[in-house]
């Protein structure tokens, strides 16, 4: 350990978390703290870590700290009454959730092959996680709960299912979940405030309908909204599913959104506007909840769940992205403004990681869904909201109005770094090297920082691809940017005297591309950048995204021209293997 680490060592004051420390999650629980029932119960695809990572989490404390009586069961057995029944039925609604992971995501593979391993289930057995989680939770309660308190879902699963959707593992398209759950209402987004308003109101006994961030069916069409094309329409034509999925992503923002309908057989799902962002004032106030950082004691004996490994000593530093990668689901479900967290909320958090016996002084993350998007944003977006067809950010160039500027996250990186106990603080999250080269005053700064005290080894990047039409589909910066941002990451390393590398995340099948793109892709990864993938993964079709429309129409969404899309499992993996195969160089370095 240095000399200056030396310098600032903590009083050590470790605290010990027992069953009363957590949301209940057995009757037992209940009973110490004298509760007779539960105001809400959530049940998740999740066992109960108790984080503020975890969304389910985040929302029995908030709910919590509003007074209510909140019970949690995670991982409910599905063959059983035991688990579902165990603390009682709550008196106001049920929360349910998928989990952390779309459970189908969760449970397959990109070739639908099952996967034997949950980072969220102890002992990391894949076991306890059903297909189509929220379906089967909502059926499980209805099972053993006739004519309950309302059904109400949230997380991930449900904010990418909420209207018309393409499923990849049963190759069609699905009705939006509310329909296949039976559930009665849906909290879509983060979904902060919805949740506060929504539970007030089904507690007071009052109309939820124009509450904003939720979705609910309706036997009438409310026609000041946006009218989505029918989940009929969908089916008989592709073209109709673009255009309900233009509308639908169009529509995600809380300043420039309307409110979407959309007919479903003889019923109608109503979509309100999205629910309002947490100023920092609030996101800081979300983040000093009383979390233990745990696994729940009633799980634990079942042995440890890998996600802590990562999670546990980390630090969520914002909320959102306007990267706008078209495979990935962040920005409709998160949103596409950030939203920050101040420096002394962050500082506190990463002080208090002392109290923890198991802590060595290692943060390993300081970030979030892009980690260097901390701390600024367009100012026409904060005034105006995102815009309906312009992009912050794209694969030929950078919104004008968006100018990255670094400094308030260096800044907060150096204070991280003075904070007593902490020996290393990691950014582990995803870093936009594109955004690192456009910011011309910053930028250097930042990166060295990085070099210098924030990676171990090697620094991850997701160029994903490098043939222009290629990216320009997945909505990923030109290669060029790439090449720039190699040239200054290898400069900054030799002023260090370091040897460390960088790591690239590939794509291979993506909408698009071919065997003819992965050799391309293959010599320049070889040629350019003088090295041997080992990152690279077949393309998944994610629920709520631009790339699974694309990959079900086989069409450009922007144009509507026809593009070639790869859907054979075994040519899959063809071209995945077209870029890792390992291969030695006479140009000096070998795999």
């Amino acid at each position: 350990m240095s000399r200056r680490n030396k310098t600032k060592q903590p009083n050590r004051d470790t605290v010990t978390f027992t069953e009363k420390d957590f949301l209940p999650t057995t009757r037992a629980d209940m009973d110490a703290r004298g509760w007779d029932y539960c105001d809400v119960i959530l049940v998740s695809g999740d066992a109960y870590i108790d984080s503020p990572f975890i969304g389910i989490a985040m929302v029995g404390r908030m709910l919590e700290k509003l007074g209510y009586k909140v019970g949690m069961i995670g991982q409910p057995d599905i063959k059983s009454p035991d688990d579902i029944m165990r603390l009682g039925e709550p008196k106001v609604y049920w929360g349910v959730s998928g989990g952390s992971v779309d459970s189908m995501v969760s449970n397959y593979t990109a070739t639908k092959k099952f996967r034997n391993s949950d980072d969220y289930t102890p002992g990391g057995k894949n076991t306890k996680r059903p297909d189509r989680a929220l379906s089967v939770y909502c059926n499980l309660i209805r099972q053993h709960f006739k004519n309950t308190v309302p059904l109400v879902l949230g997380g991930i699963e449900a904010s990418l299912r909420r209207v018309t959707h393409y499923d990849y593992w049963s190759n069609k398209l699905r009705k939006p979940i509310l329909f296949d759950s039976k559930a009665d209402v849906l909290v879509y987004g983060m979904g902060e405030t919805a949740i506060e308003q929504l539970t007030s109101a089904i507690a007071k006994g009052e109309d939820y309908k124009n509450i904003r961030g939720i979705c609910y069916i309706s036997k009438e069409a409310n026609e000041d909204y946006h009218q989505l094309p029918s989940h009929a329409e969908c089916l008989e034509e592709k073209e109709k599913y673009i255009d309900l999925f233009d509308l639908f992503y169009d529509n995600n923002d809380p300043i420039a959104a309307n409110g979407l309908c959309q007919a479903v057989d003889s019923r109608y799902l109503i979509q309100n506007p999205p629910g309002e962002h947490l100023n920092e004032d609030a996101m800081d106030a979300n983040s000093d909840l009383p979390f233990t950082r745990e696994l729940h004691p009633h799980h634990a004996k079942e042995g440890k769940v890998k996600c802590l490994e990562t999670i546990k000593f980390s630090i969520m530093t914002h909320q959102g992205c306007w990267g706008e990668c078209n495979f990935c689901a962040i920005g409709v479900h998160q949103g596409r403004t950030i939203r920050t967290r101040s420096e002394g909320n962050i500082l506190k958090e990463a002080n208090d990681f002392n109290k923890y016996k198991d802590y060595k002084g290692i943060i390993s993350d300081v970030g979030g869904p892009t980690a260097n998007m901390y701390g600024y944003e367009c100012n026409k977006k904060e005034k105006l909201g995102t815009c309906a067809h312009q992009r912050c950010v794209d694969a030929t160039h950078l919104c004008q109005s968006m100018k990255p500027d670094h400094s308030r996250n260096i800044n907060l990186l150096r204070q991280v770094r003075e904070v007593p106990g902490v020996r290393k603080a990691f950014v582990a999250s995803g870093v936009r090297y594109d955004l690192i080269t456009a910011d011309k005053e910053h930028g250097y700064a930042y990166l060295k920082e990085m070099v210098k005290h924030h990676i171990s080894g090697q620094m991850k990047v997701a160029p994903e691809h490098t043939q222009q039409h290629v990216l320009e589909l997945m909505g990923k910066p030109g290669k060029q940017t790439l090449v720039d941002f190699k040239k200054l990451y290898d400069k900054l390393n030799e002023e260090e005297g370091k040897k460390q590398f960088l790591t690239y995340y590939l794509i291979a099948a993506h909408p698009g591309c071919t065997d003819k793109d992965m050799h391309e892709l293959k010599d320049f990864t070889t040629n350019e950048l003088q090295m041997n993938p080992e990152q690279a993964q077949v393309f998944t079709p994610t629920p709520g995204t631009y790339s699974a429309v694309m990959y079900y129409t086989e069409m450009n969404p922007k144009t509507r021209e026809k593009i070639f899309v790869e859907k054979d499992t075994k040519r899959k993996e063809k071209q995945k293997q077209i870029v890792v195969k390992k291969e030695s160089y006479a140009s000096g370095f070998a795999s």
